[in-house]
């Protein structure tokens, strides 16, 4: 008897040779990983070839990204690099998704008094992360309240 082949699901990649921590909320690989598996999941994506890489940075190397990919200076708390539109690549194929670059130094910063502290923080900052790969964007004032809004569906979704 053939076995058959597993069902395609989302891979999920967490880059340990960019892992940074800050107060040790990047240091377990699998929150991130069950996260950003429950964000393409509530997106219709969890039965799909999808690879997304995950990299926690310091602040020298998002300065440096952010620089170079978005004309900005100094550091930023997450970055986004698309490869392909899950909309774009037929059924069955398989789909590179991109990159999250996520800074923990900036993160934890961000995070001082906030409800969640870090690991709130860098859950939100995940989450942001992958709904750009997805399309979403947050330069209009309509487009930054679909965004946050749907930031706060995800992230109450896995918590419970």
């Amino acid at each position: 008897m053939r076995e058959e082949p597993p069902e395609p699901r989302p891979r999920v990649v967490v880059d340990a040779r960019t892992m940074t921590t800050a107060g040790g909320a990047s240091g377990d690989p699998s929150r991130w990983v069950a996260l950003a598996e429950h964000v393409l999941a509530d997106e219709g994506l969890g039965a799909r070839a999808i690879e997304l890489t995950i990299h926690m940075v310091d602040e020298e190397s998002i300065t440096d990204l952010n620089r170079e990919h978005m004309g900005a200076d100094g550091p930023t708390d997450v970055l986004a690099f698309p490869v392909d539109d899950p909309a774009e690549v037929p059924g069955g194929l398989p789909v590179l998704l991109g990159d999250v670059v996520i800074c923990p130094g900036v993160a934890a910063k961000q995070a001082q008094g906030v409800d969640g502290g870090l690991q709130g923080e860098m859950s939100l900052l995940l989450v942001h992360g992958i709904l750009h790969l997805l399309g979403h964007d947050h330069a209009e004032h309509e487009e930054r309240e679909v965004m946050q809004r749907r930031e706060v569906e995800l992230l109450a979704g896995f918590e419970t």
